[in-house]
């Protein structure tokens, strides 16, 4: 039997260890620069590391889930199984089952993992269903993995799934929660202690679960809202559960993850793809501009709230800032004071602060420009601010028509800014970079049909009248 895995990351290679030891077969892709387990053979393409495989591992995560699917769909043979092992919604793995059953003889399986795989590796436990959860369960099961078959369809090893992580992610949030506030008030160890002396796992469950919500917090963010969505349609209000989502997209924006693993990626693409990517939504309003030309920024946003004509809640962001931050401005469409100027500005490059985007007025542009500082506003004055308030930043404000929360990614240039959730940051990187391909694809055939009809240097004028007009 063959193994192929589609992503190599921290699961991937877990899983791998533990059919390489086995003796199988195993091949493996993933385009990001990750270390290649021992004993898998890792392939150029997906369609490389498919060929002849009897089972087929989906360990992309469930917002690569269905685009990575479409690309193997082609390449499965008669008789293999898709093991789909991403948390993930529901009506997601209904979804990939459906895509699988156009492959004649292609089984799925809905695969929940329902424990630690860093403990357990491929030993940990699963939850399956769908047309391959008994094939699954007996490659899983020789293993050693304890594995429950589920007599359902695709979907409800998922929903398994998320019914356990409204419990097990909330209780990590709110470890982390406990823990930073212990910090912060001079009592961490008695903190510690008081938590750990709760856990059946004492001091290590709790440092991994608290870790562990910060080192995959966007992965998890992402869990916490399926999860939400699903109680909503059990007619239930998520509360604590859509809480959980917002800390884990928290800890994952305190561990800068979306400028290490994003933001130089979308600095590659225009904001109107990005926008595009969004369905045109989350594009703030025209009045907007860049205060000069060429300004381009992409980075994490930090809300800030300014009455008309006053700054302090800009000073405060600059106090809370951090490197890879873009600041966001509620001035409150008031063009009279400019909020900021080339002072501020000096300030917020040697903080790191990549550039800011103000519903309001700002002055020396011709410095801003100098200094390289990307600044979006509605216009200029060069009257100063007040300083008496009131302003705060870090809590959401709406600016051009968006709802803005801290974390969230900005891309801003030319045409104007558009705002991204930090939830939907991977799926909409991918949809943006494959309209931008698209785009790019379709000038080159246009510029090609340019040269084919353009007349020689021996065509009559004429000649390349009547063509320009035939055009």
């Amino acid at each position: 039997m063959s193994v192929a895995l589609l992503g190599l990351g921290e699961a991937g290679t877990l899983y791998a260890h533990g059919f390489v030891a086995a003796g199988l077969t195993v091949t493996g892709f993933d385009p990001a620069d990750v270390p290649t387990p021992d004993g898998v053979v890792r392939c150029a393409s997906v369609a490389e590391a498919l060929d002849g495989a009897d089972v087929v591992l989906g360990l992309t995560g469930a917002r690569h889930a269905r685009a990575v699917l479409e690309q193997a769909l082609p390449h499965l043979r008669s008789g293999a199984v898709v093991a789909e092992m991403n948390s993930a919604a529901p009506q997601l793995k209904r979804e990939l089952a459906d895509l699988v059953a156009q492959r004649e003889g292609v089984l799925f399986a809905d695969v929940a993992v329902v424990g630690s795989v860093p403990e357990g590796g491929a030993r940990t436990a699963l939850v399956v269903a769908g047309t391959g959860a008994r094939v699954v369960a007996e490659r899983f099961g020789a293993l050693g993995a304890p594995v429950e078959v589920l007599d359902a369809p695709a979907g409800a090893a998922a929903q398994r799934k998320l019914l356990r992580s409204v419990f097990m992610k909330g209780l990590g949030a709110i470890i982390v929660e406990a823990l930073a506030a212990g910090e912060a008030a001079g009592d961490g160890d008695w903190v510690r202690a008081q938590v750990a002396a709760q856990l059946s796992g004492g001091t290590p469950w709790m440092d991994r679960l608290a870790s562990g919500t910060v080192k995959h917090g966007l992965r998890r963010s992402h869990e916490c809202e399926d999860a939400a969505a699903m109680l909503r349609d059990l007619g239930l209000t998520p509360t604590m559960t859509a809480a959980s989502a917002d800390l884990h997209r928290g800890a994952a924006h305190d561990e800068h993850r979306l400028e290490d693993e994003l933001l130089r990626a979308y600095a590659a693409v225009p904001v109107a793809n990005i926008g595009d990517a969004l369905g045109r939504t989350n594009v703030l309003a025209g009045r907007l501009r860049a205060v000069w030309p060429g300004a381009r920024v992409v980075g994490r946003a930090l809300p800030v709230f300014c009455r008309k004509g006053e700054n302090p809640g800009i000073t405060i962001a600059l106090d809370q800032a951090r490197p890879g931050d873009v600041l966001v401005v509620d001035g409150q469409g008031d063009t009279d004071r400019a909020l900021m100027g080339e002072l501020i500005a000096e300030r917020a490059l040697s903080l790191g602060v990549r550039g800011m985007v103000i519903d309001g007025a700002v002055r020396d542009a011709d410095v801003l420009q100098e200094m390289g500082f990307p600044v979006w506003a509605v216009g200029t004055s060069p009257a100063g601010p007040y300083k008496n308030g009131p302003g705060w930043a870090g809590r959401p404000v709406s600016v051009g028509g968006v709802v803005v929360n801290a974390g969230d990614l900005v891309a801003a240039d030319g045409d104007g800014v558009v705002v991204v959730p930090a939830a939907q940051a991977e799926r909409t990187l991918a949809e943006a970079q494959r309209i931008q391909a698209w785009e790019e694809g379709r000038r080159a055939e246009l510029s090609r049909g340019r040269r084919t009809l353009a007349p020689s240097s021996s065509t009559s004028s004429s000649t390349a009248s009547a063509m320009t007009a035939s055009v």
